[in-house]
């Protein structure tokens, strides 16, 4: 057995880690990398750091690893800006996830449920004609950004425009991001910015009863998003808030349709939220999230003690985390009825748990459970390609026949 590597450049493991992830759970649970990033695979090990309040997600502020010099400078130019809730540690992220949280409760998602069906129908409708669907493109992009769109009340007539920006932005999350993909990620960003400026000032003057208008006037304790947060918290809610799901709905499709036992049981009884649990866990959109040490931390490994100092980057694998057999009895295996499966942790843990984990999941509820319950056949076409990603993994092209 040769030394285990986490090696990103690898395409075998950005097409398919887990057996990747467990070579390094067995041999090396808390690794260092040869760009010094220390990454952990076990589940106890990813819990307690999500959770620990000795680690800051604010990487900018406090991560003292920076690898080229254009990621540098751009490190110093975001300690100037504003952060989305994502990157905010308390109080600031209390107070932020407080104003925000009541648009994202269960109840106010579950009010979602007639327009998501009628959404999911109609691109069923247009599939069912053709015989055909290619799943991406016509039903796993459209139905979120058109949710998430009607809850802000968004105009959706510049939704390719939309989509190309939130895929840029995205790849400049990866570990492997080039300096040319972080410099079109601030070019986008920089096109996206005046655009969402000018709906929010028009809104101000024209207060609805979407979220976009409830944030606005959010008052709670008195404390109320400056126009920077709203601006930061609007850009992650429009690119988090379609693009993980997506990859949700693909990559639980594709996963159904190469387990058909487990497909048959969907075609039965549709999706339960027990079963959408354990597809984020078999195969979640968000493999990895970040952390900074603030002082010096320890983990135990085989009676040894390893020491990571402030300002390392720890990167969590919450994919490893899924299939870790300590905690999900034979993890490689996909089972709808896993009685743990709600351990799962792919909407990560602790204060930064995901804030649309209702949404998402109500989403590939009806998505994934309205399309098997339609299509007694399912078949896939071609093969299926990957989003060449290591941080949000995702199906990039599934054509199916449907009968």
């Amino acid at each position: 057995m040769g030394k285990p590597e986490f090696n990103p450049f690898n395409p075998e493991f950005r097409a398919h880690p887990y057996p990747f992830y467990d070579d390094l759970r067995n041999q090396e649970p808390v690794h260092t990398t040869a760009f010094g990033m220390v990454v952990l695979t076990r589940y106890e090990d990813v819990s307690t750091t999500l959770k620990s309040a000795d680690f800051s997600r604010d990487i900018e502020k406090y991560s003292t690893q920076a690898t080229t010099e254009a990621r540098q400078r751009r490190r110093e130019m975001q300690r100037e800006r504003t952060k989305s809730i994502l990157n905010l540690d308390p109080p600031d992220h209390t107070r932020l996830r407080r104003i925000v949280s009541k648009s994202f409760t269960p109840s106010a998602m579950e009010k979602l449920r007639g327009r998501i069906e009628h959404l999911v129908n109609t691109a069923l409708d247009h599939a069912q004609e053709r015989g055909s669907i290619e799943l991406i493109d016509d039903l796993a992009f459209p139905v979120p950004f058109q949710v998430i769109s009607d809850l802000l009340n968004m105009p959706t007539e510049r939704a390719e425009e939309m989509r190309e920006w939130s895929q840029i932005i995205t790849n400049s999350l990866e570990p492997t991001a080039t300096d040319d993909e972080l410099a079109q990620s601030d070019a986008a960003l920089a096109q996206l910015v005046p655009y969402l400026t000018s709906i929010i000032e028009e809104r101000r003057r024209n207060l609805g009863e979407d979220m976009l208008s409830s944030l606005i006037t959010a008052e709670e304790a008195g404390d109320k998003m400056t126009t920077d947060e709203l601006m930061a918290f609007l850009v992650l809610l429009y690119i988090a808030g379609h693009e993980t799901t997506v990859n949700l709905i693909g990559n639980s499709t594709l996963a159904l349709l190469r387990h058909p036992d487990q497909a048959a049981l969907v075609h039965q009884h549709g999706l339960s939220s027990q079963a959408i649990d354990e597809l984020l866990r078999f195969d979640g959109p968000v493999q990895h999230t970040v952390r900074v040490p603030l002082k010096t931390v320890r983990y135990e490994v085989n009676g040894t003690t390893i020491e990571i100092e402030p300002g390392t980057v720890v990167m969590t694998s919450l994919g490893a985390a899924n299939h870790d057999p300590s905690i999900f009895d034979a993890p490689h295996e996909l089972r709808l009825n896993r009685p743990n499966a709600h351990r799962h942790m792919a909407f990560a843990s602790g204060i930064h748990y995901c804030l649309g984990s209702a949404l998402a999941k109500l989403e590939t509820e009806v998505a994934v459970g309205t399309l098997f319950q339609r299509f007694p056949t399912i078949s896939i076409l071609g093969t299926p390609s990957w989003r060449d990603r290591l941080t949000i993994r995702g199906v990039n092209q599934l054509q199916l026949s449907l009968s």
